[in-house]
């Protein structure tokens, strides 16, 4: 699936010329193979679209919901046994004399 041409390399090609013109065999096999690079750049173009939207729809149902409330009851908790753990390595004895 890889690209094979650049526009610039499709640009400058110059095909060989016969009697007749241009060797008619050698430019359809340039056009077949254009067509498959450029099948492959609309098959990476649909994919990346389709990545695109799935991620879209998802950054948009993540956004709306809402953020989980943390417990009062505990943070408060947690809250108090650090001040008075704090305490304790600051006052020592002291505390409760």
């Amino acid at each position: 699936m890889d690209i094979k041409f650049t526009s610039d390399y499709i640009l400058e090609k110059e095909f060989k010329k016969s009697m007749k013109g241009y060797n008619v065999e050698e430019v359809d096999q340039f056009l077949d193979l254009i067509r498959e690079d450029y099948d492959t750049f609309s098959k990476k173009v649909a994919a990346l679209e389709e990545e695109n939207a799935r991620l879209q729809q998802e950054l948009n149902s993540t956004s709306k919901r809402p953020a989980p409330t943390p417990s009062t009851n505990s943070t408060n908790f947690d809250i108090l046994k650090r001040l008075s753990n704090l305490e304790k390595h600051v006052f020592g004895s002291k505390l409760y004399e």
